[in-house]
């Protein structure tokens, strides 16, 4: 009898859990203007300085001006929002150990704007408050949405303006090496990248079924072959094949179907790469050669050990280091993320980003679901195979704000579930009649 009353008990409890969690789901899945527009600012504002400079000739610093105001309007926008009346506690955002690493490293850096070596301290000042606005736009919408609602959107917007990007890129004049994008402002590492990040993306919200439309994926995978980004490439191919080698939810006939389509893409594009090859191997710039990095790589490693402990500032390379190879090259980073930030923050550089990546490959092991767990895994490998050949003048090449943006809602999911289990359980225990007396 008494059995009987606890299977009861147990499926009662198991349905008030199921409830509250599908309350949830059904609320994180309606989609926020404000942190969609916020996810479409984040991507589109790769642009801005394109436009200003190139298609308005009005300079470069008309873009980057109205890329931190939009950043400081929507800062605005999402504070309005986030202490509205259906505003919730974000306390608990301070103990996510991520945050908190994001925290020191913008801190840091804004720091080593007292000691930089850059020719320009003003404007890596405003690059680096446009840099804190992003992070602070991720946490305050997480404080006036839900966390489903305010990451789903802001990861939806984020897709939607590079395939926006990605359009304009196929309809602009191609590079003199015939790859996609302007070598000054919009370079095909840039589109290759914005691709990258939403196909990565658009495979989390797949898992989560609220996905983006395959279309949309399959144009973006396109238009990463077409902007022949050697390292992204690369980079994507290395995260995709963890997927398909680590993700034990994704059946045999979609494993083939990537497989074929990567194979399909690369027949149909081999006549450009080949013709690529060519210019590369026979004319191709400083910039673009390996013989180039590893100039820049040598010339950084140099400077960072001048001064080993905090590093040569923010933005101390752009305008400073010297031009490299026949072309006059002028280095933005050190071409390698780790070289990156040993050169400008020292030794404390390389422990910030171990910090913030270690802290949020703890989150993603977190995670249950193995193959969402796998597609969020997928990110980590692709910015640490990309890492090798690539670097970011002032932010990671996994964006500070979508660091942020993960980590706060695999924490936030990892609590409603353990509340969800203390509520199950204290039903089950508060129910079940205790021995007679």
């Amino acid at each position: 009898m008494r059995h009987g009353r606890t299977s009861e008990l147990q499926t009662s409890g198991g349905g008030a859990a199921t409830g509250f969690l599908t309350s949830d789901a059904r609320a994180g899945s309606k989609t926020s203007a404000l942190a969609m527009t916020a996810g479409l600012f984040f991507a589109f504002r790769a642009i801005f300085v394109l436009v200003t400079a190139e298609w308005l000739h009005v300079g470069t610093e008309p873009g980057v001006l109205v890329s931190l105001s939009m950043s400081l309007f929507l800062l605005l926008a999402t504070l309005l929002q986030g202490f509205g009346g259906a505003a919730q506690r974000i306390r608990w955002a301070w103990d996510v150990r991520c945050v908190r690493w994001v925290a020191i490293y913008l801190g840091f850096s804004g720091c080593s704007l007292l000691w930089t070596g850059s020719s320009s301290p003003g404007a890596s000042a405003l690059y680096w408050c446009a840099l804190t606005c992003d992070a602070a736009i991720v946490l305050v919408l997480f404080k006036g949405y839900e966390a489903q609602q305010a990451a789903h959107s802001l990861m939806k917007g984020f897709i939607r303006g590079a395939c926006v990007l990605a359009a304009i890129a196929w309809v602009m004049p191609a590079a003199e090496d015939l790859r996609l994008g302007n070598l000054d402002y919009f370079n095909t590492n840039q589109i290759g990248n914005l691709c990258a990040l939403s196909i990565l993306l658009s495979s989390i919200l797949s898992h989560r079924r609220d996905g983006e439309s395959r279309f949309a994926v399959v144009f973006l995978t396109l238009t990463l072959f077409r902007s022949l980004s050697k390292s992204t490439l690369v980079a994507l191919i290395a995260a995709q094949t963890y997927r398909l080698l680590r993700d034990g939810g994704m059946g045999r006939r979609k494993k083939l179907l990537l497989v074929l389509g990567v194979i399909v893409v690369t027949v149909l594009f081999w006549g450009l790469i080949d013709a690529y090859y060519v210019v590369y191997s026979t004319s191709g710039n400083q910039a673009e050669t390996l013989t180039g990095r590893t100039a820049i790589w040598a010339w950084a490693l140099d400077a960072a050990v001048s001064k080993p402990w905090i590093g040569n500032g923010i933005d101390a390379m752009w305008k400073v280091a010297p031009p490299f190879g026949g072309e006059l090259f002028e280095a933005r980073h050190a071409e390698n993320e780790v070289l990156q930030q040993f050169f400008a923050y020292g030794v404390a550089g390389i422990v910030m980003l171990a910090g913030i990546y270690g802290s949020l490959w703890r989150e993603f092991r977190s995670v249950r679901d193995r193959s969402e767990r796998t597609a969020k895994m997928a990110l980590l490998v692709y910015v640490l195979v990309r890492g090798l050949a690539e670097a970011e003048p002032f932010d990671l090449l996994l964006p500070l704000w979508m660091i942020a943006m993960l980590a706060l809602l695999v924490e936030r999911e990892s609590s409603l579930e353990s509340h969800v289990k203390g509520h199950a359980a204290a039903v089950y225990i508060g129910d079940v009649p205790g021995p007679a007396q």
